[in-house]
């Protein structure tokens, strides 16, 4: 998910996509809307911060 994520802002910031469209493709759950997926290569987790005020 996080690559997919990677690779539609990426293509925002290519000028693909504009951000407006990104609620769009989420609601579509179509995977063919969002930019390619990003390679595995460099993408680390830094942090988990869980909210339990929900």
């Amino acid at each position: 998910m996080v690559r997919i994520i990677a690779g539609t802002i990426l293509y925002v910031g290519l000028g693909k996509l504009h951000p407006s469209d990104i609620p769009a493709i989420i609601a579509s759950g179509n995977r063919s809307c969002a930019g390619k997926t990003m390679p595995p290569e460099g993408l680390t987790l830094v942090e988990v911060i869980y909210d339990n005020k929900i």
